[in-house]
């Protein structure tokens, strides 16, 4: 099935969709293997990863376009792309559109910040106006070459201009052409229950769940109560390598071996079984004399 399609389907469904954050095809074929239907790929979590730099706008088109064509060699599920701001104005995100699209992005999140943009959870954002935003989301939905291509719109206006601003732009955005809407870092439970009550029999709503963020931190069964039915975790899976790793690193620098740690990391055998090495193999030799 069309990866696009198959997301299209799932968000159909009315039923709720974790989307763990993903940055590579070592964390994709991670989130696949777990069984997860879908999986998001973290613009955030490309820069930890790639450029060992905040989420501060520094990652070009280019890099995420790059990063999304590994990831779609070795995956089979829908991905939903944050492509930020689409990396410019109308005519930027045409191309950005064009090339995620084309990299195997099934969806594609784009954000009303202005140029450079920032981690959502941090402060000092700014916003572009609601008109410019309006015609980037026109732009995106010209651009798709796939009908099943989901627009995802992002607004950070609650941390700007306010909450009823935020909802004002949704209602915008949504008129725009956005198939999901992503009202970013609501403060309270309150906050997210009025988002779910506008706009959840209307449109896909995305909750953005960060763990230390602005966001009260909830499981999914409560957010599809509020009315969300697609949750993204973008920074857990980097977080959670990033603690595991200064564990592995502070024994290692205080032992010099790994025999404290070992019983915390898959060993040569294991991890060759999670890549599948043998099954590449068996295939290699289809085409030895």
């Amino acid at each position: 099935m069309n990866h696009a399609k198959k997301l299209r389907d799932l968000l159909k469904n009315n039923s709720i969709n974790i989307a763990p954050g993903i940055y590579d095809g070592f964390t994709g074929l991670m989130v696949q293997n777990a069984g997860f239907e879908c999986a998001y790929v973290s613009g955030a979590s490309i820069s930890y990863s790639q450029l060992g730099k905040s989420d501060v706008g520094l990652t070009t088109l280019t890099e995420v376009a790059n990063t999304i064509s590994r990831i779609r060699e070795r995956l089979l599920i829908p991905l939903v792309v944050d492509a930020d701001t689409g990396f410019g104005n109308a005519l930027n995100v045409q191309r950005t559109v064009r090339l995620l699209e084309n990299a195997g992005a099934s969806g594609i999140q784009i954000e009303d910040q202005t140029i450079p943009k920032r981690c959502g959870h941090l402060d000092g954002k700014d916003i572009i106006t609601q008109g410019q935003m309006v015609g980037k989301i026109k732009a995106a939905k010209d651009t798709i070459e796939n009908d099943n291509t989901i627009i995802v719109a992002r607004t950070d206006a609650i941390a700007v201009e306010g909450f009823e601003a935020a909802i004002s732009r949704a209602e915008a955005y949504l008129e725009a052409g956005a198939d999901m809407l992503f009202i970013e870092a609501p403060r309270s439970i309150k906050q997210m229950e009025d988002i779910g009550k506008k706009f959840c029999k209307k449109v896909s709503l995305l909750a953005n769940m960060v763990e230390g963020g602005k966001t009260p931190k909830l499981n999914s069964q409560q957010l599809e109560k509020l009315g969300f039915n697609f949750i993204i975790f973008p920074g857990s899976m980097i977080r959670t390598f990033a603690f595991a790793a200064q564990y592995y690193l502070n024994n290692l620098k205080k032992h010099g071996s790994t025999d404290k740690v070992q019983d915390r990391m898959l060993d040569f055998g294991q991890l060759n079984d999670l890549l599948g090495t043998n099954e590449l193999l068996d295939k290699v030799k289809q085409y030895e004399e």
